[in-house]
């Protein structure tokens, strides 16, 4: 598997973004060296797309694959475009509070922590639909991981389209994400514009 090692906080500088979308809390004191040069269309469209690619941690062709899904459905395609990526597995896993970044989230799931409607599901990129339950493993549910990763994200925000319950380290799919529930900055028109080229 591809992997991306550059560090995260100079991926963040170049690219203008706060590292708390990632669930990073840490601040890069340097500034980011750059002449005032004028950014042509196509670098703003490509900038955008490298920001989702970052914050949802995907590789070209799966986000390429995304798009070409997010066209064929009904409806705004950049919107469908955000409402996939946010409904992956390892992003729910983030949204609920049972991990510390995206990063760790992906992990978890990898290790076969995570049950969807009762089924082990180790696939990051699963897609959840409205109504399914996710939760962690029993035997898993007892480590000291969980306990200092709820410590850590207890004080975040849980999106109103997710139901949790942090003690039992249990979650619900109430609905799929509108776009205005999504938190993210990007402007998902400019993917759009540099695909539809």
């Amino acid at each position: 598997m591809a992997v991306n090692r550059v560090p995260v906080l100079k991926r963040c500088r170049s690219l203008g973004l706060d590292p708390i979308y990632l669930g990073i809390d840490k601040k890069s004191n340097r500034q980011l060296k750059r002449a005032n040069r004028k950014v042509s269309e196509y670098g703003l469209q490509l900038r955008e797309k490298q920001k989702a690619k970052f914050i949802y941690g995907i590789l070209e062709k799966p986000f390429h694959n995304y798009y070409v899904k997010a066209d064929r459905m009904k409806g705004m395609t950049g919107e469908n475009l955000m409402i996939l990526l946010e409904s992956r597995l390892d992003n729910v896993m983030f949204r609920m509070g049972f991990a510390r970044t995206r990063k760790e989230a992906r992990q978890i799931v990898d290790h076969k922590h995570v049950l969807v409607n009762g089924k082990q599901v180790n696939i990051p990129s699963y897609l959840v639909k409205a109504g399914d339950t996710i939760e962690i493993k029993e035997k898993c549910k007892g480590s000291q991981r969980y306990k200092d990763i709820i410590e850590v994200t207890g004080g975040r925000l849980v999106p109103e389209w997710l139901e949790v319950d942090a003690e039992n380290l249990k979650g619900m799919v109430k609905e799929l994400p509108n776009r205005d529930a999504i938190d993210v900055p990007v402007n998902e028109m400019l993917i759009v514009e540099l695909y539809s080229k």
